[in-house]
């Protein structure tokens, strides 16, 4: 017999019989990083799931208040480490908005060319790594890996750095593109339709792909909104939110793209809404290249920068979902307040209520598909 139990905000569901309890993590290659999960197991269905985080924990948000402004800009490329450049963006934006700064028109156009490349490069390591969890045995992922290494590229050339990039900083970019990078990117951006058709040619419509895809980790939207879920796991719930058209910031208000959604919510449209956006990330960088006006790309800095007394909040679209910065101000030269809104651990949130009454190989394939990042869970 089966009875439903309520327990907190979750519905667990509890058998008479005997009930086994396994540890998924912390060192675990399915849990994308040093995560736990204590699943509750009848048989091979999981019962029960309380997920344990903290392993990584690397206090970022108190480190930062001891530090200047310039040097915190690195603590956000080590949050989300799979997409800096949209790390690097909240919290430089955040700053301008604390300071009164003013961003050169070119500036803008460079840090939406590199966020979007980044969204592309994110999706990939998502999907590819999704596709390994759902049993590809990593044929995809090396498919993704291959077109992420080509953005890399791009980044190291634009600012000698390929992960921990440091290149969107308040008042502008680091340094300019260089003709010779722009020709690059327009290579690339040539390439990104022929690339998302090569790894959907491989999953899509793969039979076996779907079974284990299908009708799994299903996330109704009122369940999604109730827990703030944001990002592909809320648009591929059929809730077209998307903070670059919610509150348009950069140059995305001159932009045309379109909002990728799914309607069941389950771990295949999570997917299908990455696959998505990965075209609309082209259309996006077609237009910024094409518009990229000439110019300065840093705005007037003081050079010891203090700003005066307040608070400012800045959020984004990233890749995972909507991130924000929150800083506060004493008017020292570091902030005395400092916090992130991560969308990884948001997320998270609902892993519990998703995978109960799901397979054990099932709840693997449902954390794959949240698509989460260590760095800025345990941040």
């Amino acid at each position: 017999m089966a009875v439903d139990v309520p327990v907190g905000e979750q519905q667990e569901l509890v058998r008479e019989g005997d009930l086994l309890t396994i540890n998924m993590g912390p060192q675990h290659p399915s849990t994308h990083g040093v995560f736990r999960m204590i699943l509750t197991l009848d048989g091979e269905t999981v019962v029960a799931c309380r997920p344990v985080m903290g392993y990584l924990h690397r206090s970022v948000e108190k480190l930062a208040e001891s530090r200047t402004y310039l040097q915190d800009v690195i603590f956000t490329d080590r949050l989300d480490y799979l997409a800096p450049m949209t790390t690097n963006l909240p919290f430089a934006m955040a700053t301008e908005r604390l300071a009164g700064i003013q961003v050169p028109e070119r500036a803008e156009y460079i840090r939406v060319i590199m966020c979007e490349l980044q969204r592309f490069a994110s999706h990939c390591v998502a999907i590819g790594t999704f596709a390994s969890d759902a049993g590809a045995f990593f044929t995809p992922m090396m498919y993704t890996f291959r077109e992420r290494e080509r953005i890399l590229d791009i980044f190291d050339q634009a600012c000698g750095a390929r992960m921990t990039v440091s290149y969107i900083r308040y008042g502008g970019v680091a340094r300019d593109l260089t003709e010779e990078a722009i020709d690059v990117i327009r290579g690339f951006v040539d390439d990104m339709d022929r690339n998302v058709d090569e790894f959907e040619s491989m999953l899509t419509s793969n039979e076996i792909f779907k079974a284990r895809t299908q009708q799994i980790g299903i996330l109704p939207a009122d369940v999604a909104i109730a827990y703030s879920i944001t990002g592909p796991m809320l648009r591929g719930s059929g809730v077209a939110y998307d903070v670059r058209r919610a509150e348009p910031y950069s140059v995305y208000d001159r932009l045309e793209f379109d909002i990728p959604t799914r309607q069941t919510g389950d771990c295949y449209d999570r997917y299908m809404v990455r696959v998505a956006e990965m075209r609309q990330s082209r259309r996006i960088l077609q237009q910024a290249l094409r518009d990229l006006p000439r110019g300065p790309v840093m705005g007037k800095v003081p050079r010891v920068f203090r700003p005066a007394k307040g608070y400012a909040y800045a959020r984004t679209e990233s890749p995972k979902g909507e991130i924000g910065f929150y800083i506060e101000s004493d008017g020292k030269t570091e902030p005395y307040r400092f916090h992130i809104r991560a969308p990884s651990f948001i997320n998270l949130g609902v892993l519990s209520r998703l995978v109960v009454g799901h397979k054990v190989a099932d709840a693997v394939v449902i954390l794959g598909s949240i698509d989460i990042v260590m760095g800025e869970v345990d941040r």
